[in-house]
Order: structure tokens, then C-alpha cells, then sequence
């Protein structure tokens, strides 16, 4: 397992060439953690994380991570990074997280932030980019949200993402491409991808910019049309007559070759404004501004949840623009634990049944003593009756 792990770690330094890494946590360096990460204080509420590997890992150093330890409370807590923008790049979000307590009501997703972010204040309302992870309550949510904000609002995706329910760390992974596609995958494996446009309920929104800019376009050109299409039929040759004085004259213009045939704010029969000869080019910023994976100023990572029981644990935080790097830290992490920590959980599980057997069994020869004791003092007040 060391060799195998240390090839993965080979292969992830190789990467690191190609890769641009812009965040990575794995909370290896003790308590140092506090260092990086800033508890929001916007509430005197907010419940504290704790470093801790939980009940069960598969590595005690390799699985610790921020756990949650009070009961129905919310958490803020965030770190802040060199920031960025993925303008023209894929943009990966990856982090593990175990909801050790078997999770009933509660948010176990992440949050990516602008640089300007007042971690102090962090709260429910704090403006974010993007918002990933799954989230479960009750028999109803079960779901892994993926919200993108955009011209000023959030919005989701239209698809229903489960999300693992189990008490066993899971790898999580968004990945977001500059053609306007996505993936979510768990545990490396993908299990809802398509196109940013048409599953975020976009489309409507882009057409509704694309007509304003369109009609945006139409008026500036009405505008000037006369004056451009007489453009157009000046004489181009013509030079200004030296005895032409402005002042008395007014400003010179070439004359007309011939009479256009637009005059009076009435347009020639069976010309459409599309084909316009002079209309100016219609705006594409309709598609330059229509950037929905896109986000200038990226700078924070952080947790903002509410959880009515506490114990989830959030380890190996990852934002890069490199897919296969990606791959390779969730494999030499994650995937290096995932089994160990099974087995410990198994080996808990039968602990657990042979200390409640031998607990039971006593109880049963309590019970037995006391039955015959009871027997015993029975016989003897009959005998003493007789």
C-alpha cells in the first residue's frame, strides 16, 4: 500500500507541472489549521469545529479534518487563498466529507467565495460564487446542490442529484469547463454532467439578453440611419469649392450621386432591419457577458451550514483547473482510506455485538439467580405455612 501510494504521490508532483493548484488542504500540520482558517464571529451561536479523525478512519493523521461537535447549531468558517479567475479555464472543486453521525437534518456542502469576503462576518447571507455538496433532511432531501451565481442571483441546477446518506467518507467533485459543460462526480465516479446552459434553468435568461442587446442595437442604428445611408450616396470624389465660406454657408458636404431611396424615417419595401445596409453590427455582448461558469475574482473557501446533529468531518479541499490532478489527489487520499476505514467500522460493528451479547447473557443469569432465589424463598415460607 506505501509503494502504491507513493506512485500516486509521483504522479500528482508531475501533475503539479501542468496543474495550476490554487487551493489544497489535508490539515496534516496539527493544530496550524487555525492558522489558515478563520471562525466567523457574526454570531455568538455559531457552533466550533474541532480536528478530529472520527469514531472510525482509515488513516488517525490522513482522516483528520474539520468536524463539527455542537448539536442544532449553524457554522461559519472559511479560508482565503492568492485570488483568481477561471475566465477561459476549467475550474475544480473537490473536498471529502463523512457524515459520521448518520446525518438526519443538515448541510455538509462548501462554499466558494470572492476574495472580498468579510470572513468575520460570515453568515447565511454573505454573497458567494459557487455552492456544492450534498445537503439532507428528513426522507424528502437527499441532494447534492450545485448553485452559480449570476447577474446578481443563484441558481440551481433543475436536475435532482442524490448524495450519499451513509456514515463513510465520500469524495466530492465539481467540475465546471469553459464550453459550458459540467460533471459531478462521487467517489470519481460521474453521475450528473451536461451543459451549464440548459441545466440551470439559463436558456430563458439568455435569450431575454440577446433580444435586449438585439433591440439595443436596432434603436442606436435608427437613429443615425438616414444620415448613414446618405452617407452612402455622396459623392466621394468631390472636393469643398474654395470660395465656400463657412460661416455663411454652413458646413460643406459632398453632393448626392443620387436620391436615396430612404428619406423621412420610411424604410425601402421588402428590406428587413436584418438586412439592413447600414445597420451597425449587432452587439455579441449578450454572449461575452453571458459567462455562467465564469467568476473574476475568486478568493475564499469556506463552511456555512446548518446541522441539526453534529459529527461531519470535511478533509482534503482541492480547487485547481487540472481534471486529472484532481483525480489523482482524490486517489491518493481518499482512496487510500476508504477500505481501512471500513474495515475499522466492521470490526466496531462486531465489538459492538459481542459486548451487547455478553451484556445480554448477564443479564439473563441475573435474571436467573434472582428467579431461583426467589423460587427458594418461596418453598421455604410454604414449608414454614404447612
Amino acid at each position: 500500500m506505501a509503494a502504491a501510494r507513493g506512485l500516486l504521490w509521483v504522479v500528482c508532483l508531475l501533475r503539479v507541472a501542468l496543474a495550476t493548484v490554487y487551493f489544497q488542504e489535508e490539515f496534516l500540520d496539527g493544530e496550524r489549521w487555525r492558522n489558515r482558517w478563520v471562525q466567523s464571529t457574526n454570531d455568538s451561536q455559531f457552533g466550533h469545529f474541532r480536528l478530529s479523525s472520527g469514531k472510525f478512519y482509515g488513516h488517525k493523521e490522513k482522516d483528520k479534518g474539520l468536524q463539527t461537535t455542537q448539536n442544532g447549531r449553524f457554522y461559519a468558517i472559511s479560508a482565503r487563498f492568492k485570488p483568481f479567475s477561471n475566465k477561459g479555464k476549467t475550474l475544480v472543486i473537490q473536498y471529502t466529507v463523512k457524515h459520521e453521525q448518520k446525518m438526519d437534518c443538515g448541510g455538509g456542502y462548501v462554499k466558494v467565495f470572492p476574495s472580498d469576503v468579510d470572513q468575520k462576518n460570515l453568515n447565511g447571507k454573505s454573497q458567494y460564487y459557487i455552492m456544492f455538496g450534498p445537503d439532507i433532511c428528513g426522507f424528502d432531501i437527499k441532494k447534492i446542490h450545485v448553485i452559480l451565481y449570476f447577474k446578481n442571483q443563484y441558481h440551481s441546477n433543475k436536475k435532482s442529484i442524490r448524495c450519499k446518506v451513509d456514515a463513510f467518507t465520500h469524495l466530492y467533485t465539481l467540475i465546471l469547463r469553459p464550453d459550458l459543460t459540467y460533471d459531478v462526480k462521487v467517489d470519481g465516479q460521474s453521475i450528473e454532467s451536461g451543459s451549464i446552459e440548459y441545466d440551470w434553468h439559463l436558456t430563458s435568461l439568455k435569450k431575454m439578453e440577446k433580444s435586449s442587446a438585439e433591440s439595443k442595437d436596432w434603436d442606436q442604428a435608427t437613429d443615425s440611419k438616414t444620415q448613414d445611408w446618405e452617407k452612402h450616396f455622396l459623392d466621394a470624389s468631390a472636393s469643398k469649392p474654395s470660395d465656400w465660406n463657412s460661416e455663411l454657408d454652413g458646413d460643406w458636404s459632398a453632393p448626392m450621386l443620387q436620391k436615396p431611396p430612404y428619406q423621412d424615417g420610411l424604410k425601402p419595401e421588402g428590406i428587413d432591419k436584418d438586412v439592413w445596409l447600414h445597420q451597425k453590427m449587432r452587439s455579441t455582448n449578450y454572449l461575452t457577458e453571458y459567462d455562467l461558469s465564469e467568476f473574476e475574482n475568486i478568493g475564499a473557501v469556506g463552511l456555512e451550514l446548518w446541522q441539526v446533529r453534529s459529527g461531519t468531518i470535511f478533509d482534503n479541499f482541492l480547487i485547481t483547473d487540472d481534471e486529472e490532478y484532481a483525480e489523482n489527489f482524490g486517489k491518493a487520499t481518499w482512496g487510500e482510506t476508504k477500505g481501512p476505514e471500513r474495515e475499522m467500522d466492521a470490526i466496531q460493528a462486531k465489538e459492538e455485538i459481542r459486548k451487547a451479547l455478553e451484556e445480554e447473557e448477564e443479564e439473563e443469569l441475573l435474571a436467573g439467580k434472582f428467579n431461583a432465589r426467589q423460587n427458594f424463598f418461596n418453598q421455604f415460607h410454604r414449608q414454614d405455612e404447612l
